[in-house]
């Protein structure tokens, strides 16, 4: 009982350690500027464009007086990644108004959502497996935007199911349903 009692405190405290001294998931995408001009079309007359674009991706745009930079700032990595090919594709494009906005927008959401359903077929044809519910495709297509101390998450749980698959190989258990449940 104290060799367990023990093994769980140091367990907890190398657990607190790490997580204090790693910096959590990355909550904002940086975006360099071909020169400062755009910035202006970014925020727009009275703010209009900045604002149309934060309302329509929900992402915070921070435009400061750092030259050729604008940080997109948000909780969530698929509407951070949304906002980055949105502001690409404008910026590239050189019309930004508020009705281009929403174009140019809703076109990103298009283009991610198909980058997410493929991350997520990738990963399960990756590991061997078939049949697997589209919306468990489009959660694990998600992670493929998080990252965890570092870590993509998607290339993690790829990892955590091939390992699983050969732990459970090993012990004569049913490869499929370790492959599945780990990843």
């Amino acid at each position: 009982e104290k060799l367990e009692q023990r093994a769980k405190e140091i367990l907890t405290t190398s657990v607190h350690r790490l997580g204090n001294s790693v910096v959590s998931d990355v909550l904002a995408t940086t975006m360099t500027l071909p020169n400062d001009e755009i910035k202006g079309k970014i925020i727009g007359k009275e703010g209009r464009n900045i604002q149309a674009l934060q309302r329509a991706t929900g992402v915070d745009i921070l435009v400061d007086e750092t030259p050729g930079m604008v940080v997109l700032s948000s909780f969530d990595p698929v509407r951070r990644e949304i906002a980055r090919q949105a502001m690409e594709m404008l910026l590239k494009d050189g019309r930004v108004h508020p009705g281009r906005i929403e174009e140019v927008v809703e076109k990103a959401q298009k283009q991610v959502q198909k980058e997410v359903v493929h991350a997520g077929e990738d990963a399960a044809r990756e590991v061997g497996l078939v049949g697997v519910p589209k919306e468990i495709l489009q959660l694990l297509g998600e992670l493929k935007y998080r990252t965890s101390y570092g870590q993509n998450v998607l290339r993690h749980s790829i990892e955590l199911a091939h390992l699983a698959g050969v732990l459970a190989d090993d012990l004569g258990a049913n490869v499929k349903t370790a492959k599945y449940a780990a990843l």
